[in-house]
């Protein structure tokens, strides 16, 4: 296998796991704290009055934790590391059930879509379906990023 990951590298259906995450109480509370300080995202007592019933994690905090065990999943990966150049953006982001304190997260990574640039020949985007699971294998987050990759050098 190369060094990198090139977008050439990359089929239709590709198929990556990562993860996997458990999820704290304080770790909740601080995210929450200085990026969505809502009452269900700080104190059981404030989800109390709502749906939520008990603390959840933000959804932000959710989507962030999915790119930290992204970006270790790669890290680990000793045989070859993605030549990616950067996101330029997500498509259909959905938080479909809340993650609670104690939740172990992990995720998959599938290649939908392959495009080469028009105007980068040196790159292309490509698009992926991002799931991300809790412990009881219920999906809690999806999303579809979309990423420039550098292609093969000549």
């Amino acid at each position: 296998m190369s060094e990198m990951i090139y977008f050439e590298d990359l089929e239709l259906g590709n198929m990556k796991e990562f993860g996997p995450l458990t999820v704290s109480r304080d770790e909740i509370i601080a995210f929450a704290t200085e990026f969505d300080p809502q009452p269900f995202h700080l104190s059981d007592e404030g989800a109390a009055q709502t749906h939520f019933g008990s603390l959840a994690s933000s959804g932000w905090h959710t989507t962030a934790l999915s790119m930290k065990m992204m970006v270790e999943g790669w890290s680990r990966n000793t045989d070859a590391k993605p030549a990616g150049l950067g996101a330029i953006g997500v498509d259909d982001l959905r938080w479909l059930q809340p993650v609670r304190p104690g939740d172990t997260l992990r995720g998959t990574s599938e290649v939908i879509a392959k495009k080469e640039s028009r105007s980068r020949p040196e790159m292309g985007v490509i698009t992926s379906q991002v799931t991300l699971y809790n412990q009881r294998d219920e999906p809690v987050m999806m999303m579809k990023p979309i990423v420039m990759f550098r292609k093969r050098p000549v």
